[in-house]
């Protein structure tokens, strides 16, 4: 999986700005960001990078006498497990029900479900914000005997939930190779074998049909396919979205009501979202 770097300067550096600023790169498809002290870094695949959409925003942004500059370099391939060990990723637990954590971690909590991921990319580890809001809905969730969808699925950490919360199959799609790859060897330390990953984008869809749709992406990105995720769901069949803000759950639910899809809850954290609709 190949990912930008995007390094922000801005002059003054606050809080603030660095909030407004990642609401917009989230808006071109960045999904993680570091705060520094004179700006902000965002990560994006380059897959998914709109930097028109980016420029548009910062022309129109809100906070005056604000001067900002970025730069764009391909972040560089690493080893991630060894990345993570030393200096981020660490266990993780959700809802008191489930611990995430990889190979490497020792005295790992007890929990109901264990999940193994061993990332090959920086991301997909189960710390975002919108990872963990999608966790807790799937612990939540009535998955026994269920077809799922995981769409953009990354290291397909969700998937991998569904199924030990009983899903019967689960289908995993994502348009990079190294999420392929990546999950595969996923399913393989959690000895999970009904999930069929398979590279793709929302046009693979066609002629499929699913009891729950997971889709942890982007704003833009979901409003763009809702229709297809859609078209797979049979009445009674509900749809998790996640990879957006608080601010945009207006129009993300308007698309959903316009296709026939009836809002049923959101749940935040630190103004990231998860939203439930129900065909």
């Amino acid at each position: 999986m190949k990912y930008f770097e995007i390094k922000f300067k801005t002059e003054p550096s606050s809080e603030v700005i660095s909030d407004i600023l990642s609401a917009f790169a989230a808006e071109a498809g960045c999904e993680s960001f570091v705060t520094e002290d004179d700006g902000l870094t965002a990560y994006v695949q380059q897959s998914l990078f709109q930097e028109e959409i980016l420029k548009s925003l910062l022309e129109g942004f809100p906070v005056p006498d604000v001067k900002i500059d970025y730069s764009i370099t391909e972040a560089e391939d690493k080893d991630w497990n060894e990345e993570w060990e030393k200096n981020y990723f660490q266990p993780i637990i959700i809802d008191d029900q489930c611990v995430i954590h990889s190979t490497f971690h020792k005295n790992v909590p007890k929990a109901k479900y264990d999940i193994i991921i061993n990332p090959q990319m920086a991301f997909g580890t189960g710390h975002h914000e919108t990872t963990s809001l999608m966790l807790g809905e799937l612990l939540q969730a009535d998955l026994k005997g269920k077809v799922v969808l995981d769409m953009g699925c990354g290291t397909s950490i969700l998937a991998i939930m569904a199924s030990k919360r009983g899903a019967k199959a689960v289908t995993a799609i994502d348009i990079d190779d190294w999420c392929i790859s990546n999950s595969k060897d996923n399913f393989k330390l959690n000895n999970i074998t009904n999930i069929n990953v398979f590279q793709g984008d929302a046009n693979s869809l066609i002629g499929m049909d699913f009891d729950v749709v997971i889709a942890n992406i982007n704003r833009n990105i979901l409003l763009q396919d809702m229709h297809r995720y859609v078209a797979c769901m049979h009445p009674g069949s509900c749809i998790y979205m996640s990879g957006f803000y608080v601010q945009d759950i207006p129009q993300i639910r308007a698309e959903g009501e316009r296709l026939g899809l009836t809002f049923q809850h959101f749940k935040e954290k630190n103004n990231w979202c998860v939203v439930k609709l129900i065909k």
